[in-house]
Parts: C-alpha cells; sequence; structure tokens
C-alpha cells in the first residue's frame, strides 16, 4: 500500500518501492541530484565532543558508479582518536542518563523530523556513495526516521521502561526497572548507510546511552549527515560521536577499548564472529548486538502464484545488488513447477536495466567495491567448476558508461 508522509510527501517502503505520485517524487530527486553534485569533493572531519578533528590522513570516498567523481574526503582516525571519542560519550554519559526520558524521546524525534525534512538531500548522495537505486535510497532515508520514532514509541508505549509488579504481601514494593548503560560504539555497514547508523544511534540515545558511531569506511558521507541532523535537533555533542578510519585501527579500538559498554555491529560473518569470541574471553562480556550476512531460502510449492514467486525472488536476489542479509540466495523449488518457474525467473532477470542507480528507470546499480566484483566472479567460477549452469549473465560490465564502475550482471 502507498502511503505519505506527515508532510504530504509521497513516501517509498522497502515493501512495496513504490508511492502515490511517483512523477512528484522523481521532480524532488531529480532537483536534489542536481544540487549535491555541487557540494562533492568536500574534506570531512570527525567529530569528538563537538570538535572537528582532523586525522594523521586522509581517504577517499569515491562513487562506485564511477570512480572518478570523489564525493569527499575523510579522516583516517588513530587509535588515540577513537579513545579520545569514548572519553568524550564517558563524560557525557552522566548528564545524558539523569536526563528525564520523555526530553531524550522530544530530541530524538526531533532528529527523526530533521531526517524527513532533507529526504532528498540525503537520498541523492547515498545513490552515488552506495550504488543503490533511487527508491531504495528513499526507502532507505525513510526507514531512518522511522526506525529513531519506533525506539521514541516504544519508551512513551512503555512509560519509560519503569514498571510496577506485583506483591506477594503488605509492605513490599516490586518495580521493573531499566537504566542507561553506558558507552555504546556503532559500527554500521554500507548497504544501509544511513538506517542502520540512525536506528541503533536512535534506540541508544532515546534510552540514555551516549555513541560512538563508526561507519564503513565506503559509506561515511551519510553517517556524518546524520551526526549534524542529531546535533542540530539539540542532542548533546559529546552524547553522540563521529569516528572514520579503518577496521583495523578505528573499528578495533572501539572493540578492544574497555571504556565502551556495549556494541552495535552490522556487517561480515568473520567481523561479527570476532566480535563474539572476543568477547567471550572478557571477565565481563559486553552486550552485543550483532546482524551478519543470511543464506536465506524461498521455497515454492506447487500451489504457488508462479508470477508472483518469481517476481518475488527476483526482486529479493537482485535488489541492492543482492547485498544486504536478507537477499534471497536459495530457491528450493516443487519439481512439478521447477521449470516453468526457472524460466519466468530467467526472463525477468533479463530484463533488468542495469546503469546509473539514480537514472529513474535503472533496477541495478554497482556493487559497492573491487574486492566486491571479485567476490562475485570467484562465485560464478566456483558455480560453474561445481557443475552449475549459468542461464543468465555471470559476467563483470566494462564497457561505455560501465567502464571506470563496479558493474555485473545479475546471475
Amino acid at each position: 500500500m502507498a502511503t505519505e508522509t506527515k508532510a504530504g510527501h509521497p513516501k517509498i517502503t522497502y515493501a512495496t518501492m513504490t508511492a502515490d505520485r511517483m512523477e512528484d517524487l522523481h521532480r524532488e530527486l531529480d532537483a536534489a541530484i542536481a544540487r549535491v553534485k555541487t557540494t562533492f569533493g568536500k574534506s570531512y572531519p570527525m567529530m569528538i565532543g563537538g570538535q572537528a578533528v582532523r586525522g594523521p590522513s586522509e581517504f577517499d570516498d569515491r562513487s562506485p558508479i564511477d570512480t572518478r567523481i570523489l564525493l569527499g574526503t575523510f579522516q583516517s582516525g588513530s587509535r588515540e582518536q577513537v579513545r579520545d571519542a569514548i572519553a568524550a560519550a564517558r563524560a557525557a554519559f552522566p548528564a545524558g542518563s539523569a536526563r528525564p526520558w520523555r526530553e531524550r524521546v522530544a530530541l530524538v524525534k526531533k532528529a527523526a523530523d530533521g531526517i524527513r525534512a532533507r529526504r532528498w538531500e540525503l537520498s541523492a548522495p547515498m545513490g552515488y556513495e552506495a550504488g543503490k537505486s533511487r527508491l531504495e535510497c528513499v526507502g532507505d532515508v525513510e526507514e531512518s526516521a522511522d526506525l529513531m520514532e519506533y525506539y521514541c514509541d516504544q519508551m512513551e508505549k512503555h512509560d519509560g521502561f519503569a514498571t510496577r509488579l506485583g506483591t506477594l504481601g503488605p509492605g513490599e514494593d516490586n518495580s521493573s526497572v531499566m537504566r542507561p548503560y553506558g558507552v555504546w560504539a556503532v559500527i554500521s555497514p554500507f548497504n544501509f548507510p544511513l538506517a542502520l547508523a540512525a536506528g541503533p544511534a536512535g534506540g541508544a540515545l532515546v534510552a540514555g546511552n551516549t555513541i560512538v558511531l563508526k561507519p564503513a569506511s565506503a559509506t561515511p558521507l551519510l553517517s556524518y549527515e546524520l551526526h549534524q541532523i542529531a546535533i542540530a535537533a539539540g542532542i548533546p555533542a559529546g552524547a553522540f560521536n563521529f569516528v572514520t578510519g579503518g577496521g583495523g585501527t578505528a573499528g578495533q579500538e572501539l572493540i578492544d577499548n574497555p571504556g565502551v559498554d556495549g556494541i552495535v555491529f552490522t556487517g561480515s560473518k568473520e567481523v561479527g564472529m570476532h566480535l563474539i569470541r572476543d568477547n567471550a574471553t572478557r571477565a565481563v562480556p559486553r552486550p552485543l548486538i550483532i546482524e551478519m550476512g543470511g543464506k536465506n531460502p524461498a521455497l515454492v510449492m506447487k500451489s504457488a502464484d508462479l508470477d508472483k514467486a518469481s517476481d518475488g525472488v527476483m526482486r529479493s536476489a537482485f535488489g541492492a545488488q543482492g547485498q544486504k542479509c536478507s537477499a534471497c540466495s536459495r530457491i528450493y523449488v516443487n519439481k512439478a513447477v521447477r521449470d516453468e518457474f526457472v524460466r519466468l525467473l530467467v526472463e525477468k532477470t533479463k530484463k533488468i536495466k542495469i546503469g546509473n542507480p539514480l537514472d529513474r528507470d535503472v533496477y541495478l546499480g554497482p556493487v559497492i567495491s573491487e574486492d566486491a566484483v571479485k567476490t562475485y566472479e570467484r562465485a560464478i567460477a566456483q558455480a560453474k567448476q561445481d557443475g552449475g549452469k549459468i542461464l543468465t549473465g555471470g559476467r563483470r560490465l566494462t564497457d561505455g558508461d560501465f567502464a571506470h564502475g563496479y558493474f555485473v550482471e545479475p546471475a
């Protein structure tokens, strides 16, 4: 079902990838794309305790659509600078945790409103930075605000999570009370560069915690913008710190530092399992919220509507170039309908338009990096080696407009 935002704008969700008044949406986004192009190439600092901080060196943030496009340069933060960010979050925790929960809700809701107010200016650079289609970008932005608002709604629904309990006799007073926990590290991924930063950040902040956000180095721009929106909404600077840098330096310091009380991580199985194993060796294990990759199956029964089933599998497998934990990567099909299902799936996959994901008619943009291309090529080679048959796709695209990006065919 198509919906609208509170301000009456057409709203995209990941369930529908459509909305009423689509032409209005495209017109707004076209204008935003033209505006954001003029901002490319700037240098962005880390934000630690309200101060703009430069690292010992910088790294380029380039578009996977065309690596000649420099979106900006970001700081390669040192371990010492990440320690400073953790210390800033620790210093802000007493005031943040003491703030009445209704005030925290108001601040985080204001930040969510700030995201919605800038939906087009956030969606456009996301397409350049993450290679997602224009509708996926708008959906990511809308989901970001929705996630922050959801956590606020939960605080209100449960009255700040302070609940009077029953008693066994006179003179007893029993309550269940949830309190702010401390400093949280939020390590966000490239595939949902705003939603999976804003959701954990909003949840931690509305509960009275303080955070250090470190985005994936492939997509730092949206996290920087999230920080700016949060600070403009009134969230104290020390409560929300933003650092950038490699996983072996900035990321590892967040994992190793005893001043971090909990970690939210979305990313690879390898890093996620490393976090879990590291946590098991600690004298006092920390709470971890970890989301890793999936190997998600679809079951197609003999009674299935094969047109709907093939469409759903195609969208799930190839949306966001398949670079999401919820992507369909296995299909179990009843033998009686196998051939017809495969025919429909191949037919629909062949029709997928590949190109600049910010073009209106493009469904499939680039994968995120050269490493992602190599992973794709290894998977194709392994499938052939194991006796598989590639029915469509399976190649890297390098001609014409694809020459400077990371484009591959859906296979």
